[in-house]
C-alpha cells in the first residue's frame, strides 16, 4: 500500500523539487525521504511559517521512479536540469547539482542554490544532501507554485495534521485518502503542469546557507 510524505516547503524556489520541464525532481534537501520513498507513494509539500499562511499546498507528487546523483548527472536526459547561474530564473534553480570523478572520489558541487554565496562549494549543504545519493523523478505530479490554495480544514482534522512537522509526517494510503480524493481532480486538469511560478521565484539568485538557516 503506499504511503504519503508531506512536509513543509521552507523555500519554494523550484530548487526543491524542481517541476520544471514536464517532470518533478527531488534531488536535494529531504534526505529521509529520499531514502525512504517508494514508486507509487506520495509526496506532498505544504507551505510554512516561513511561506506564510501556512498549510497551503505547494506541490503533490508520485514517485514514478529514481536515479542517483552521478547517473543524474551523465544522463542527457537531464542535462537542462544542471544550474546556470547566469541564466534565467528556471536555470539557477537547476537541482541536478552532484557528481564525482570516480566512484570513491569526493563530491563535486556545481554552482547552485547550495553553493556559498561565492558559488565555491559548500561542505554542510553537500553533505547534507549527499547522505542519500537518490534521485526521485515524478511524471505524475502538479505544481502550485503561488497558486497554492489552503487544504481544506476537515482534511487536516481527519490527518490530525495541526501544523507542518519538523521535517516530515507519514501517513498510508487509507489515513490520507480524504488528501489524495483532493488532490486527484487537481491533477487530472493539470497533469505534470506547473500551474504557476514558485512563491520564492524571485529570490531564485540567491542561495541557501546552512548555517544561517535562510536564503542570502
Amino acid at each position: 500500500m503506499p504511503s504519503v510524505y508531506v512536509y513543509a516547503v521552507s523555500y519554494d524556489l523550484g530548487f526543491a523539487p524542481n517541476p520544471f520541464g514536464g517532470l518533478c525532481t527531488l534531488a536535494c534537501c529531504k534526505p529521509k525521504i529520499r531514502g525512504l520513498a517508494q514508486e507509487g507513494d506520495w509526496i506532498v509539500g505544504l507551505t510554512g511559517h516561513k511561506t506564510a499562511p501556512a498549510l497551503r499546498c505547494v506541490f503533490a507528487m508520485v514517485v514514478t521512479g529514481d536515479t542517483n546523483f552521478d547517473e543524474y548527472w551523465a544522463n542527457p536526459d537531464y542535462r537542462s536540469r544542471r544550474p546556470v547561474r547566469n541564466g534565467t530564473p528556471k536555470k539557477h534553480v537547476g537541482d541536478n547539482i552532484y557528481h564525482r570523478d570516480a566512484p570513491d572520489a569526493p563530491w563535486i558541487q556545481e554552482d547552485s542554490v547550495h553553493s556559498r554565496p561565492d558559488g565555491t562549494q559548500c561542505p554542510l549543504n553537500t553533505a547534507h544532501d549527499t547522505r542519500i545519493e537518490r534521485v526521485l523523478l515524478s511524471e505524475r505530479f502538479v505544481y502550485f507554485g503561488e497558486a497554492a490554495e489552503a487544504v481544506p480544514q476537515p482534511i487536516l482534522d481527519a490527518l490530525g495534521y495541526v501544523r507542518n512537522a519538523r521535517d516530515y509526517r507519514r501517513f498510508d494510503h487509507v489515513t490520507a485518502k480524504p488528501l489524495l480524493d483532493w488532490l486527484a481532480p487537481q491533477m487530472a486538469v493539470h497533469p505534470n503542469h506547473v500551474v504557476a511560478p514558485p512563491i520564492d521565484f524571485a529570490s531564485s539568485a540567491k542561495r541557501y546557507s546552512s548555517t544561517k538557516q535562510r536564503m542570502i
